[in-house]
């Protein structure tokens, strides 16, 4: 989706934990030929709630059910994408796939509002970071990890 400019933008995206690793979407920022990973999710629509957006989200790009949704927190995000600026407040939840055969699959391929498609695929914090990949929204990471703390 486009990014309205000056304006912040409402976004929700769902953690799929399994095995120690979480579900991420590949992207590439051309302009600044940077690779990255993001959480699969998207904007949140007018009269919606977040958890409302991750179903519809997850059913049109992955075309799957999802269950068990869980707030986790919220994380503000403001970046440069493509040489543009952009701000998001994003919620976060951890959710599952209904359909248990998905955690199996190595990647997902998924399908964009504008036709084009994305591939995700199942890594760990420690992997993106050994990798020098980040992970988006910043500020993610030390979520998770503040979460898993406090499970403990």
């Amino acid at each position: 989706m486009p990014h309205a400019k000056d304006r912040i933008r409402p976004i929700a995206i769902c953690i799929f934990s399994h095995g120690g690793r979480i579900l991420v979407a590949e992207g590439v920022d051309p302009v600044k030929r940077e690779r990255f990973y993001r959480p699969i999710g998207g904007a949140i629509e007018f009269g919606e709630r977040g958890a409302e957006t991750l179903i519809r989200e997850i059913q049109e790009e992955l075309k799957a059910e999802i269950s068990s949704l869980r707030y986790l927190g919220a994380v503000e995000n403001i970046f440069t994408y493509n040489g543009q600026r952009g701000h998001e407040i994003v919620l976060v939840y951890d959710g599952a796939f209904v359909d248990l055969s998905l955690y199996d699959r190595s990647e997902l391929e998924g399908l964009e509002h504008d036709g084009s498609t994305f591939k995700a695929v199942w890594k760990s914090i420690g992997q993106m970071q050994e990798e020098g990949v980040p992970v988006y929204p910043s500020g993610l990471a030390e979520m998770l990890a503040a979460a898993k703390d406090r499970s403990r």
